[in-house]
């Protein structure tokens, strides 16, 4: 139950930074023997699944260094990621109680929410730099994140819920401050648009 947990936590969570990622890692480790999925996630290590969730792999490699270009993406992608997250986090328990599942895929999709939402505010704040360094920066960080998160849910399921339990507090706290960051920078930008048409 324990490792159930941890994989359902862990896929909801990457999800949310790298879906494409975590479909790719989850069917090749499953795969290569190093992750037993249930039965209703077997299909991740199809090769035609892995083939196209590696394809997504590369372009979201390129797409999310891409100053600017990024950001378009992850707005998109926010709209995949979100229930994408709550249904592997419900498929993970396998042929549990569907009462449990839903409740996994709500908390789940809710984790990988909370994790796009704020990946995505702040890769705009990032934006506001014009070097590309800074994003090439925090998207290499994001994909070593889920690399070592993988490893850590795989290997110490207790100590990756600890650090996930912190990474979710994190993100309480940071949110309302990207929020607000965002919309004091969209109110900059509409009064310097209502200044220069008034002259």
């Amino acid at each position: 139950m324990l490792q159930a947990i941890a994989l359902a936590a862990g896929l909801a969570w990457a999800s949310g930074l790298r879906l494409y990622l975590v479909l790719f890692m989850a069917g090749l480790l499953a795969h290569l023997g190093y992750l037993d999925l249930p039965e209703s996630l077997a299909l991740l290590q199809h090769p035609l699944v892995m083939a196209a969730s590696g394809t997504m792999v590369l372009a979201e490699f390129v797409a999310d260094k891409i100053p600017g270009f990024d950001s378009f993406w992850d707005t998109l992608q926010t709209f995949v990621r979100i229930p994408a997250g709550g249904m592997l986090a419900a498929f993970s328990l396998g042929a549990a109680d569907p009462a449990l599942m839903l409740a996994a895929g709500i908390i789940g999709g809710t984790i990988t929410a909370g994790t796009a939402l704020t990946k995505a505010g702040s890769r705009l704040a990032i934006n506001t730099s014009p070097e590309p360094f800074s994003n090439w920066a925090a998207s290499l960080s994001e994909e070593a994140l889920v690399l070592g998160g993988f490893w850590l849910m795989l290997m110490h399921p207790w100590v990756f819920l600890g650090f996930l339990l912190l990474f979710l507090g994190l993100i309480i706290w940071l949110l309302p401050k990207l929020w607000r960051f965002l919309h004091a920078m969209l109110r900059r930008i509409l009064s310097a648009f209502g200044a220069g048409s008034q002259t």
